[in-house]
């Protein structure tokens, strides 16, 4: 896979440089900034792009310059990295996008099984949210989807935890131990509490599952 880096702290840059090495991937390029990030990609093609959050030309130029990325290179995949599980980095990721895209911390990329997991699901076009996140986002809701919550079963809040990681249907099962007609049944019965009926994919009503939460912690942020 190719892999474009943008980490403006040199010591962290050289360590994912190192896995995304031992991973067997070929970096394309490691910058410490987006408007270089942006002008490394005018002339380097890449299949995912790394982005620290909170890096130059402003505070949060992970996120602006990924805009930038996304208007340019649609199918180009993107992974944000930081420091923080943070509702408001999530929704402004979401607005970018819900396909081939990630958001992990940095402390949890730490070894190669973990970060190349990552970079194939975002690679393969899933979404891919930062466990702790997720798992926050399921079990403390706000205003008025207590009572949906509230209807859900134990393993309906396991399964919806695990959607909102960005997993698939297998990957779910094989978190849960249970199989894959066990998730689509239980995924079924969340659809329907939430009230998801439509004719769009499963894939986007996934999507709409997980912002469902994420929009009833918006007192928060």
């Amino acid at each position: 896979m190719r892999v474009a880096l943008a980490e403006d702290g040199a010591l962290f840059r050289e360590g994912l440089l190192m896995l995304l090495r031992a991973a067997g991937h070929e970096i394309v390029g490691a910058v410490g900034g987006g408007d270089e990030l942006v002008a490394l990609l005018a002339t380097e093609q890449a299949d995912v792009a790394i982005l620290d959050i909170r890096m130059p030309p402003e505070p949060d130029g992970g996120l602006t310059t990924a805009e930038r990325l996304r208007a340019s290179y649609p199918e180009m995949g993107l992974l944000f990295l930081s420091h923080y599980a943070e509702t408001h980095y999530l929704m402004r990721i979401l607005e970018i996008g819900t396909d081939s895209i990630g958001y992990r911390l940095k402390e949890k990329v730490g070894s190669v099984d973990v970060l190349t997991d990552t970079l194939n699901r975002i690679h393969d076009g899933e979404i891919v949210i930062e466990p702790v996140l997720a798992k926050r986002l399921v079990e403390r809701p706000r205003g008025d989807k207590k009572d949906v919550v509230a209807s859900l079963s134990e393993r309906e809040m396991d399964v919806l935890r695990l959607m909102a990681e960005g997993r698939s249907n297998n990957g779910i099962a094989g978190q849960l131990f249970v199989t894959p007609k066990a998730v689509e049944k239980h995924i079924a019965n969340i659809f329907g509490k939430l009230g998801l009926h439509t004719d769009t994919s499963e894939h986007h009503r996934r999507v709409l599952a997980v912002l469902t939460y994420l929009r009833s912690q918006r007192t928060e942020v």
